[in-house]
């Protein structure tokens, strides 16, 4: 049965998860230990399996010739809509050719913020009106819990550790906090999902969202950052010049080979 979900919904979905995915499987082989490695390697499948099924979803509405491939590997940066928030690298404020350090505490203070608002946005899902939709945020919530409950422990184990780590949990928290605002700006998709009737009600998700940031934060012993100022817009296509370093490397393989079969 053909999805009545808005396309323009399920796409910003979908690149939420694949460009975040793929931000995190940058960590392998680099994690800070073994078994974190293996953890933010899990994660990162997890999430571009969710992307697989959106973009599946969403194909058949955008082309009849359209696949999950070519949603992913085809399109470019202008037309994804990802939050800005997700394609940041892996630490600060630098230009992205600069050449510094993975940041493990702004990778784990990022999922934390994303997955604390994707659990609430899952859960409002599950009684989408569309059907498939619905399962896909069945068995995405599953995930996002788990990997809300991996980033809540690691900000507060670095937020109440050393000195160091306080510090680098309470940078990373400083420079990231800010790219949140765009998670309650409205736009034109997340609307025509609210006006299909997929349960989204970005209003109800702010204030739980609040409420595990304000606890984890106080668990950890960190000081809630300034939100003010400019609002990013990547949702709505505007995007920093970090997503087109990742999607070059991303899309670089399957655009090199465009006629290979794997």
């Amino acid at each position: 049965m053909p999805s009545t979900a808005p396309v323009a919904y399920v796409l910003q979905l979908a690149d939420n998860a694949l460009v975040l995915g793929q931000r995190n499987a940058e960590w392998c082989g680099h994690g800070p230990a073994l078994e974190e490695d293996i953890a933010l390697a899990n994660n990162s499948l997890d999430l571009i399996g969710q992307a697989r099924m959106l973009y599946s979803l969403a194909a058949p509405m955008v082309d009849a010739a359209a696949s999950e491939d070519h949603l992913a590997y085809w399109r470019d940066p202008e037309a994804f809509r990802n939050y800005t928030l997700l394609e940041l690298p892996h630490h600060g404020p630098l230009a992205p050719n600069a050449r510094q350090a993975r940041d493990f505490a702004t990778t784990i203070v990022r999922n934390f913020l994303f997955s604390n608002l994707m659990v609430g946005v899952w859960a409002q899902l599950q009684n989408a009106a569309d059907a498939q939709l619905a399962a896909i945020a069945a068995k995405a919530i599953k995930e996002t819990r788990y990997h809300l409950r991996h980033a809540h422990d690691w900000v507060v184990r670095m937020g109440d550790g050393t000195d160091t780590s306080h510090a680098r949990a309470q940078a990373a928290l400083d420079h990231l906090m800010p790219y949140t605002q765009e998670f309650w700006t409205h736009c034109v998709a997340e609307q025509a999902a609210m006006d299909a009737g997929m349960g989204l009600d970005l209003a109800a998700l702010h204030g739980p969202w609040q409420a595990q940031l304000a606890d984890t934060l106080a668990q950890a012993q960190l000081q809630l950052s300034p939100v003010q100022g400019f609002v990013s817009g990547g949702k709505n296509g505007s995007h920093s010049e970090h997503l087109c370093y990742l999607l070059q490397e991303m899309q670089s393989l399957a655009r090199a080979h465009p006629q290979a079969v794997w």
